[in-house]
């Protein structure tokens, strides 16, 4: 495919980093997610990953490169030909239409956000009713503790979680203390949305905050960085210094399903082969996990 002519063989560091594995384009075609299935992994993309298009050419996008999954965010021009935005407030027929365009694309909706939430019920169930619409697990927010109990109760009604995410210092959640420090005495439908970039934004270590946040966690903004501290960018994984391979160890470890979303956040207008290299590294490497 067109596609993947940019994607050169790719050294895979797995486990220790002692080994090497070569994945070549040639592989993209042949992606086995069977390993992921198996540990309950559902890999999509933030189609925030592709703001300078439309909702339907992200979707176009993901499936290019194999993905079953997305994650929608508010406010994403729906198409060229439909005006509206993606998000609660989206008429009978345009949601009718972004159904016809995941059914056709083969993908499903697994999150939405980073969106807003608050204690004021009724605000926040049409957010919920739009998400139940599509299916979504898990609406990834960075809404505070004085709106817990009433997204608790809607949680519970519509059967989808709550993810608290983490932007970089000093956001609010930006360290997985405050999580945890949230959470306690909460049930099981608020948990955490682990952005594993912005963690290193902020100088601190993935692997541990993954540790720090056993048991909470509800869904990735999965990304590794060419570096650490302000500035840096991301990187096809693998590549980087959020060690992959031993972020995903601890996400089997600790029993973790649900979804995990590429969020490229670079590249902007020309980041799709990069992002394919995320699907063949990811793969790559959970059928390691897997053996």
């Amino acid at each position: 495919m067109r596609l993947f002519r940019p994607l050169l063989a790719l050294a895979l560091i797995v486990g220790s980093f002692a080994s090497v594995r070569i994945v070549s384009a040639q592989d993209s075609a042949k992606i086995d997610s069977a390993a992921a299935e198996k540990l309950g992994w559902k890999l999509g993309v933030q189609t925030y990953s592709f703001n300078r298009f439309t909702f339907f050419e992200a979707i176009d996008k993901a499936a290019s490169v194999g993905l079953k999954y997305a994650e929608a965010y508010p406010g994403q021009t729906i198409s060229a030909d439909i005006d509206g935005k993606m998000g609660p407030g989206m008429t009978p027929e345009q949601i009718r239409l972004v159904k016809a365009k995941l059914a056709d694309s083969g993908i499903q909706l697994t999150a939405f956000g980073v969106t807003g939430l608050s204690a004021d019920e009724a605000a926040s169930r049409r957010t919920f009713e739009w998400c139940k619409e599509f299916g979504i697990e898990v609406i990834n927010t960075e809404v505070r503790e004085d709106a817990f109990d009433t997204l608790e109760k809607l949680c519970a009604e519509f059967e989808i979680k709550i993810g608290l995410h983490n932007h970089p210092e000093p956001s609010y959640y930006w360290n997985p203390e405050t999580i945890v420090k949230a959470v306690e005495g909460r049930s099981e439908w608020i948990g955490a949305c682990a952005d594993t970039g912005h963690w290193l934004r902020s100088g601190l270590n993935p692997v541990e905050c993954l540790k720090q946040l056993e048991g909470r966690l509800v869904s990735f903004h999965f990304k590794d960085l060419n570096r650490e501290g302000k500035g840096a960018h991301d990187v096809p994984w693998g590549t980087g210094v959020a060690n992959v391979p031993a972020l995903l160890e601890e996400m089997k470890r600790q029993g973790f399903q649900g979804p995990i979303s590429i969020e490229y956040e670079h590249n902007w207008l020309e980041s799709l082969p990069e992002i394919a290299q995320c699907v063949i590294n990811f793969h790559a490497l959970t059928a390691d996990l897997t053996k």
